[in-house]
């Protein structure tokens, strides 16, 4: 067994899906996610995109992202708007409750801890 990981896409079969009704704001975006890791302690890490649109997202979980491509905009309620391109990082620790809005289609590489 390995001790790497390579993100690679054509390996694995992306996962469909798109926001809840009830979160969703304005478009119709939908959801590509290759989900590559599944480590014990509830430790995950892939790589998610997103088409244009804009829905409210509450985070249970702890997660690091870096932007491969695209742009969006993180809101927190009450906060200011935060623009994500691509090579910003960011962290979303859990209690945070907000908007994302995609702007251009937007690619992240994560990590994600529950």
């Amino acid at each position: 067994m390995s001790h790497m990981l390579k993100f690679d896409l054509g390996s694995e079969e992306a996962e469909i899906g798109a926001p809840a009704p009830d979160r969703l704001i304005s478009g119709s975006p939908e959801f590509r996610t290759w989900n590559f890791e599944e480590a014990p302690g509830s430790l995950y890490a892939g790589i998610w995109e997103a088409t244009p649109g804009k829905w409210r997202i509450a985070y249970e979980e702890w997660e690091y992202f870096h932007i491969l491509s695209g742009h969006s905009i993180v809101t927190e309620d009450g906060g200011e708007p935060v623009e994500l391109k691509a090579g910003n990082s960011m962290i979303i620790r859990p209690g945070f409750k907000g908007t994302w809005e995609v702007v251009e289609t937007t690619r992240k590489d994560y990590v994600i801890r529950l």
